[in-house]
């Protein structure tokens, strides 16, 4: 009985490290664009990564032909969405610490346009994940999409001078 539990054991870690070897790459990318950290100084994309792999190494054997990626990719998304808005509040919506054409968006519209546009899900998947309707989330991939492609333009530096005329 032990001897057949340690072999699943076994067999188990060796899928699930077949999985992450596969997929670890992606999903980290995802995680990254999700935060909006810089590639190299991600630690909470790997944090957020790393409880999404262990949810999934926990539902391993209930998925049962569900797509592993597709699993942890949920609760990736899932866990950045119920934790974003501590950090987006706390940063008082500054966003130096974001680096990357996705800096200038809020949480809820980089993890609305990294699903559609980076990972390729459905509207209706992503609307049915978030509990929002449809129409909202096209129109904040919209929105989104448009800040990406044309950002607001950056402050202009103070002119020289400017602040001895003032005073």
């Amino acid at each position: 009985m032990r001897a057949r539990r340690a072999a699943q054991d076994v067999r188990r870690a060796r899928e699930f490290e077949a999985f992450v070897a596969g997929a670890g790459g992606r999903l980290t990318q995802t995680a990254t664009l999700l935060t909006g950290e810089p590639p190299d100084e991600n630690p909470r994309a790997r944090r957020l990564l790393t409880f999404a792999l262990a949810h999934t190494y926990a539902c391993w054997d209930r998925l049962h032909g569900e797509d592993p990626y597709d699993h942890a990719r949920r609760h990736l998304a899932i866990r950045f969405a119920d934790t974003a808005w501590h950090h987006y509040a706390a940063r008082g919506r500054a966003r130096r610490h974001l680096a990357g054409p996705l800096a200038g968006l809020t949480p809820q519209e980089r993890l609305i346009l990294v699903l559609r546009l980076y990972e390729g899900v459905g509207e209706e998947q992503v609307a049915a994940l978030l509990g929002l309707p449809t129409e909202r989330v096209h129109a904040i991939c919209d929105r989104a999409t448009a800040t990406v492609l044309h950002p607001p333009p950056a402050p202009s530096p103070p002119l020289p001078g400017a602040k001895a005329a003032a005073t």
